[in-house]
């Protein structure tokens, strides 16, 4: 575990001497849209449903959105096409028919193949139809800055009001599989700041928090700095759990005593089965 973290460690501070070219090319892009609508959602797309986003998709449909979804996992999306959910056979099939587009994937590689690949998102080249992307997925920061810059670079097949090229969120979430459940997750959101606005409607229909934390790629980031910050805790009560346990004290006192005093944190709340934050 500590391994682990030493290699965040390092990313996060990697990532703090990356150079700026591609936040300022992406933030150059969306300071050319001027105007966004939260009516611009009658259809959303979403790939991936696994265990989070196929209950994100539910609390979307039961929102009432008009939802389009995809996976590579024929059972899951046979699931959605019994309950009258429109399924698409690759991510393009989901792009056409949608006007957002939501991922919610396990890895960078996996988003960046969903995007780019071969019938991928963004197949047809610099014409799309989707005018904002939204990435879910927890992915290190320079891929979702990547991407955000190679969506700035195409054009809408239809112009929306005054938009005429498509935007990129990265909106990383918080809150685990009880979370996605309860339509309780918390939304860490990079990218445009009008787009972030217009889209926090399709954000809460999912979530009861969504935190903007400025361009391109910061939301990624913030993921990853919490991620780091929750690791480190769990190691400080596991490794206090342990001393207590050699000196006579069992884990349950242990566990109460934390969590009626100043150690109590999310790993201490989730060693007693209250905590639902993951």
């Amino acid at each position: 575990m500590s391994m682990a973290i030493c290699r965040v460690r390092a990313a996060l501070l990697s990532l703090s001497n990356h150079k700026s070219s591609l936040i300022s090319s992406s933030s150059s892009s969306s300071s050319s849209i001027r105007s966004f609508s939260s009516s611009k959602f009658e259809s959303v797309g979403f790939i991936g449903l696994g265990n989070m986003g196929s209950r994100m998709v539910n609390n979307l449909v039961k929102a009432g959105y008009n939802v389009t979804v995809h996976d590579i996992n024929c059972n899951a999306m046979k699931k959605f096409s019994d309950m009258g959910v429109p399924t698409k056979e690759t991510p393009f099939e989901v792009a056409e028919a949608s006007d957002v587009v939501i991922t919610m994937l396990p890895s960078s590689s996996h988003v960046f193949d969903v995007f780019t690949g071969p019938k991928g998102l963004l197949q047809g080249g610099n014409l799309l139809r989707p005018w904002l992307l939204i990435d879910s997925s927890t992915i290190d920061p320079q891929t979702s800055r990547k991407l955000s810059v190679t969506v700035s670079k195409c054009n809408l097949k239809e112009k929306k009001d005054n938009l005429v090229i498509p935007v990129m969120l990265d909106a990383p979430v918080s809150g685990g599989v009880l979370a996605a459940e309860a339509g309780t997750l918390t939304f860490m959101v990079g990218g445009s700041e009008e787009a972030f606005l217009a889209a926090k409607p399709l954000f809460l229909s999912m979530g009861k928090n969504t935190i903007y934390c400025g361009k391109a790629g910061n939301g990624s980031a913030a993921k990853i700095c919490n991620n780091l910050a929750m690791a480190i805790s769990m190691l400080g009560v596991s490794e206090a759990l342990a001393l207590g346990q050699s000196l006579g004290i069992s884990a349950s006192t242990l566990t109460k005593v934390f969590n009626s005093s100043s150690a109590r944190c999310w790993s201490s709340s989730w060693s007693d089965g209250r905590s639902t934050l993951f």
